[in-house]
């Protein structure tokens, strides 16, 4: 390894390498493209670092005067780009690298000047590097090393066509290394056509795919997710952790809900500007916040010190997001949790992104109240403050509490003091148990309403009355109390209502003499049960009118009465048997009658023809007066009629050779007004000719069955007909 890279190693507290920068590093690997396939935390950063430096280092492995780029890292986000560069610029501390930055949401002319002035090493993203590419201000011509991280998930941003760019763009003889989570068909596909014999270099950390970090799924009620998650929160007490979630609206949600109960919180999506999510992030970095919610866009690159635990508040779409969420803990050989918040509907999907993701999860439930409150005293117990000296400026304020109060009260507002600034625990429903269905209450039935009259009041429904409104009207002015009131029946005009006997005595004093209960409605009392009468159906009419659909249907049992028994009732007068009729009219003298005749019996050639039909020779002439027409067989043209002449001369536009179209006796139509030549058709027997010389054909009614007069087809050369070609 190269001395400078060395000592910046070991100055960092590198004792060993990881799996993967040993494979990268590897000496005879050295200068050859690389396609690395790594768990995310593995170390990639300084893998690739320390796998270009003796492309791009000169002698004595420092650097020359920054000119143009030597080499190019390209990540998928901002602050992936951003770590990249803090990295790189360590490592390569001693060696008198300048590393510029190329990134989306950041001042593009600060960029340029940076690079104007010279760069050993550009990290950017790809949509910003094409720019300065393509305005000139980034020069490719001295590239000895290309580097894509997170190659996958660059696809996967649609920035494949700016990665085809690029590639394109670089010298012939640079190194090409891609690093990536995965190795899917899309990658493999790149790397064949940007690479020259890549190697493919897969490792593997020991103890299998994300050894370090402990998985758990925590079955849930789907309406108790927020505060399962400030249990999690509140149990682990991590000095940073990443709630997940889905969308930009969850985000700003659970922001809000952590916020509220006291915990120091800020948020990551994509809807913050570059700046905002810094500030988020340094936020985080420095202690000022100990919870970050963010989408899947913090789900690649970011690398906070300390991150102790990841929170799934919503499932993950696929298993690179699962195994790039949770690498943001577990990394560099530290341990972490990644907590999946798992509603009974989602378990089968929870179970099958475990499968498939090639990691074991422990089923369990959110931590309990309980369990956080123990958590919180072994805390407290076990905290530093009990170990550190008294110092000096402390004894005189020690001894003055022990003097005025008990170490018990002392002990009590110790206490108090510190879970002040903690969120309460909540209890939580048990999500494995199923929701005992709720008892229906026994249906309360009515006791009997005992002796009781009738009253009648003016108003019904051809008045809108409803017993919704008549109800409260009588408790108010009569003053009654609903039990008093059986049975409310509204009738057309009127309303009938049953009151208990004791209490219509006192009803009608409180009404007075007219018995008026407001105006217009009138009460009066019914001897007897009333007489409610058919019942009416339909919705009530407007006030003033009649309203509902006249009575007077049958009864049910007289309406479902069998047919024969109706038929009796409502079937016409049987017909007279046909002796006992009187002669009727001739059957042509009776309307719409359908008759038989006797010569429709005989052979078509015998039956006699229908006065006033078509003419044949000398035939009778049409009903109208007007000369029979062609005959139906598509004979010859009838002698008995006038030959039908086409449209007059001089009507209709010129024909193409200048001569008004016209008709002449015996000639069909004239082609003149439609752009014809004018030369008029032929009649039926041939003697005209069409335009272009060629015979005129039958008439358009002539008979298809009629062999004499089809069309002949054109012959070739010696008078032959040419042959027809077979289908």
């Amino acid at each position: 390894m190269i001395d400078t890279l060395s000592e910046a190693l070991a100055e960092r507290g590198y004792a060993t390498l990881t799996p993967v920068q040993e494979a990268v590093t590897d000496p005879e690997l050295e200068g050859a493209d690389l396609l690395v396939s790594a768990q995310t935390g593995s170390g990639k950063t300084v893998g690739f670092g320390l796998a270009i430096a003796p492309t791009i280092l000169e002698e004595g492995g420092r650097f020359g005067p920054a000119e143009a780029p030597l080499a190019l890292i390209i990540a998928p986000t901002r602050e992936l780009a951003f770590q990249v560069a803090r990295e790189l610029e360590w490592l390569y501390g001693r060696t008198g690298a300048r590393v510029a930055t190329c990134v989306g949401g950041m001042d593009m002319q600060g960029e340029r000047r940076t690079l104007s002035k010279g760069a050993h090493i550009v990290v950017g993203t790809p949509g910003r590097l094409r720019d300065h590419i393509g305005r000139g201000s980034l020069d490719m011509t001295s590239l000895r090393a290309v580097v894509l991280d997170e190659a996958d998930e660059m696809l996967d941003l649609g920035f494949r066509e700016d990665l085809e760019f690029m590639l394109g763009e670089a010298p012939e003889g640079r190194r090409t290394l891609l690093f990536s989570a995965t190795v899917p068909k899309a990658i493999a596909t790149l790397a064949q056509q940007y690479q020259r014999d890549a190697v493919r270099v897969q490792a593997q950390s020991k103890g299998g795919q994300h050894a370090d970090i402990a998985y758990q799924a925590l079955r849930v009620v789907p309406h108790e997710i927020e505060t399962a998650i400030a249990n999690m929160l509140r149990f682990h007490d991590a000095e940073n952790a990443i709630v997940f979630a889905n969308t930009r609206a969850a985000v700003a949600r659970l922001t809000a809900r952590l916020s509220n109960r006291g915990f120091a919180v800020v948020s990551l999506s994509g809807e913050l500007s570059q700046t905002e999510r810094g500030h988020a992030l340094q936020a985080m970095r420095d202690g000022r916040a100990r919870v970050c919610v963010a989408t899947d866009v913090a789900a690649r690159g970011i690398d906070l010190p300390n991150l102790d635990l990841v929170v799934h508040a919503e499932l993950p779409t696929n298993t690179e997001g699962l195994l790039h969420r949770s690498g943001r803990t577990g990394r560099a050989g530290r341990k972490g949790v990644s907590a999946l918040m798992v509603p009974p509907k989602l378990t089968k999907k929870a179970e099958r992104l475990l499968g498939w993701a090639k990691v074991s999860a422990e089923w369990t439930q959110p931590p309990t109240a309980e369990e956080i409150r123990a958590k919180d005293e072994e805390r407290l117990l076990s905290h530093e403050v009990w170990a550190a000296p008294l110092a000096e400026e402390e004894t005189a304020i020690v001894k003055r509490l022990l003097a005025e109060r008990s170490a018990e009260e002392i002990a009590a507002a110790c206490l108090r003091l510190y879970s002040a600034g903690l969120s309460a625990p909540e209890e939580l429903s048990d999500a494995s148990a199923r929701p005992e269905r709720a008892e229906k209450a026994p249906r309360h039935e009515r006791e009997p309403f005992g002796p009781s009259g009738w009253i009648s009041l003016s108003v019904g429904r051809n008045e809108r009355a409803e017993a919704r409104w008549l109800l409260p009207l009588l408790c108010r002015a009569g003053g009654l109390d609903k039990d008093a009131i059986g049975a409310i029946r509204v009738q057309g005009s009127e309303t009938f209502v049953e009151l208990s006997e004791p209490s219509i005595a006192g009803f009608f004093a409180g009404l007075g003499a007219d018995g008026q209960l407001e105006e217009g409605i009138k009460a009066r009392r019914v001897e007897g049960t009333p007489d409610f009468g058919a019942p009416t159906g339909g919705k009530p009419a407007p006030r003033g009118k009649p309203g509902g659909k006249p009575a007077g249907k049958p009864p049910r049992e007289e309406r479902r009465a069998p047919p024969a028994e109706r038929a009796e009732e409502t079937s016409r007068p049987a017909p007279e048997p046909a002796e006992a009729r009187a002669p009727e009219a001739a059957p042509d003298e009776r309307p719409g009658a359908v008759v038989k005749r006797d010569w429709q019996d005989k052979p078509r050639e015998e039956r006699p023809r229908k006065p006033g039909g078509f003419a044949g020779k000398g035939g009778a002439p049409k009903r109208d007066g007007k000369p029979g027409g062609p005959r139906k067989d598509g004979g010859k043209p009838y002698e008995g009629g006038k030959p039908y002449a086409g449209k007059p001369a001089g009507k209709g536009a010129p024909a193409r050779d200048g001569k008004p179209g016209g008709g002449k006796p015996g000639a069909g139509k004239s082609f003149a007004g439609k752009g014809g030549s004018g030369k008029p058709w032929a009649g039926k027997d041939g003697a005209g000719k069409k335009p272009g010389g060629k015979p005129g054909g039958p008439k358009r009614g002539a008979d298809a069955r009629d062999t004499s007069k089809r069309f002949t087809p054109p012959t070739d050369r010696g008078g032959a007909a040419k042959p027809r070609r077979k289908p």
